[in-house]
């Protein structure tokens, strides 16, 4: 149930501050013309074409808003000779 929860936004701040977060983003899909399922579908094929050319460990693909501009920011830890980090 925990890791449900966390995969929500819930576990690592709390529940005033991920509501607040996930109305701004709503409200900068809605401002952008963007569809509701649109961003997901972009991250799960971003992910899937990174995963075609580099072994990968987790990853972290989320949608941002800086003032008038709404980004979408990647962090993709790419793995190198099969360890996660290059190491």
């Amino acid at each position: 149930m925990a890791s449900f929860l966390d995969r929500l936004g819930f576990g690592k701040r709390g529940t005033k501050e991920t509501l607040k977060d996930r109305l701004e983003l709503v409200l900068a899909y809605d401002r952008a013309k963007i569809a509701p399922g649109k961003v997901d579908a972009l991250r799960q094929d971003l992910l899937e074409v990174v995963r075609k050319y580099f072994p990968t460990e987790g990853s972290n693909i989320e949608v941002e808003q800086r003032g008038d501009t709404i980004m979408l920011v990647a962090n993709i830890p790419l793995e190198k000779d099969g360890k996660p980090g290059g190491r």
